[in-house]
């Protein structure tokens, strides 16, 4: 079988123009897609008449055999089949003959690769959303075994006030309920089927396309024949969506590293997850988290990639389109491999070091707060209690000492409201039971939360 234009041409591609042209090598991985929307087609032309339901019956089966041929590893395409489109017509000609050729009846390749792309997208958002779940279990789960366990929190990094590293962990957990809804909205946008929008402008055939949806489990079918061939914009949001997912691993990522390095000294790394250096036997490298943060960017690129390819397109379909799948296709396969690192590094390779962290939230100056509060509460007003403390603060840092280290009576020369009370005030246990309000670090808030977080996981389950 020729190429579908052969008539039109006299000469065939030079060499170098058809592999540069062809897109068969990245997009074979929209095959079974292809074979699965290919047979909703031909059941339609059978329903409708345009073929018989014998001819549309031998289609069906014809494609299912190149599907198994595929599987079984004895389907495999070559540059000269230039994409997957023609590569399935060409073997199914060959498997049933020239009954094969009816198959593209009132269709385009335009719009059965924006049927083939949804198809495979609707697939691979339902298979990150349960990554995603199986992450937000995990952060549960590690929550729950450290809700006593309070590590320094930081603004600018530096230290701030101590937190529940239960409550720390949450803000992840938050992070994924967002990175969950945001596939949700854009799933419901990826599940509208393009199919029977031709090339851009319909068919003459007498189609019924809403039955076409309804066979591939599509919502509905979109409403523009035009902007059907054409959108993208769906792969952009998805984009979007796996790039803010990164970005929340990323953060993490970062943290987990420093928290690794022998200045914080807040988790030990496992063997498990880590590896050394060629010339440094002491070194054990935090491998996993610096690849999530290192692979971002690369999810990054493809976002901007694709905002970049779209920009400048006049309607409907333009070759430059093919560039969509090498990007849609390495930003899943990146995602999903990053939630799964990221969950092992999480559930089984990491341990946090309590004598560390109970060292770090008992030597700073991380509840001056609470002694601008203790003085608040007794009616002084807050910004001359906050200069105060500053003061306190300063005369501390100048003496070497911390602020459980001055001794009552100098307490009362900066202020006589200052009582016995104040060294229990500023404990780094009560400085996190104190903060009671709704999501706060306190452990009732920090239970309350992980309560609301499991029945997100059973409800979303």
């Amino acid at each position: 079988m020729n190429s579908p234009w052969s008539q039109r041409f006299d000469l065939a591609l030079h060499p170098t123009i058809a592999q540069f042209n062809a897109s068969i090598l990245f997009d074979i991985n929209l095959i079974e897609y292809d074979l699965t929307g290919s047979q909703a087609h031909a059941r339609m032309l059978a329903k409708q008449g345009i073929i018989t339901l014998e001819e549309g019956e031998q289609i069906v089966q014809g494609l299912e055999q190149i599907r198994q041929e595929y599987r079984s590893g004895a389907f495999k395409p070559g540059i000269g089949a230039e994409d997957v489109h023609l590569a399935v017509e060409r073997r199914l000609t060959e498997i049933i003959g020239d009954l094969g050729k009816k198959l593209h009846t009132a269709r385009s390749r335009n719009d059965q690769v924006a049927t083939d792309v949804r198809l495979y997208l609707r697939e691979q958002i339902a298979l990150i959303q349960a990554d995603l779940h199986h992450w937000q279990q995990t952060l549960l789960t590690v929550a729950e075994n450290h809700l006593d366990t309070l590590i320094p929190g930081y603004t600018h990094l530096q230290r701030a006030q101590p937190v529940s590293l239960a409550h720390h962990l949450l803000a992840y957990f938050e992070m994924a309920i967002r990175d969950q809804q945001r596939l949700q909205e854009v799933y419901q946008r990826v599940n509208l089927c393009p199919l029977g929008a031709g090339a851009l402008a319909g068919t003459t055939f007498p189609i019924d396309r809403e039955y076409t949806a309804q066979l591939l489990g599509f919502a509905g079918v979109t409403r523009n024949s035009l902007d059907s061939v054409s959108d993208r914009d769906f792969v952009v949001e998805f984009c979007h969506a796996c790039s803010l997912i990164m970005v929340h691993l990323s953060r993490l990522a970062e943290e987990i590293i420093l928290w690794s390095s022998q200045e914080f000294q807040f988790v030990l790394l496992s063997d498990r997850v880590s590896t050394g250096s060629s010339i440094m036997p002491q070194k054990k490298n935090p491998d996993v988290p610096e690849l999530v943060r290192g692979k971002t960017g690369r999810v990054f690129g493809h976002l901007q990639a694709m905002l970049t390819m779209l920009k400048g397109l006049p309607l409907a379909y333009n070759k430059d389109m093919q560039e969509d799948k090498e990007a849609l296709f390495d930003t899943v396969t990146t995602i999903r491999s990053c939630l799964a690192a990221m969950t092992i590094l999480l559930a089984e390779g990491l341990s946090f070091r309590s004598e560390s962290l109970g060292r770090a939230v008992n030597n700073d100056f991380s509840n001056a707060t609470d002694v601008a509060d203790y003085l608040a509460a007794k009616g002084i007003p807050f910004r001359e209690a906050y200069n105060l403390v500053g003061r306190l603060v300063k005369t501390c840092v100048e003496e070497g000492i911390l602020l459980n280290q001055l001794p009552l009576d100098r307490w009362q020369s900066f202020h006589p409201l200052f009582g016995e009370d104040i060294y229990d005030a500023i404990t780094p246990q009560h400085v996190v039971s104190a903060r009671q309000s709704y999501g706060g670090t306190a452990l009732e808030q920090v239970k309350t939360q992980i309560a609301a977080a499991k029945e997100w996981l059973r409800a979303s389950a």
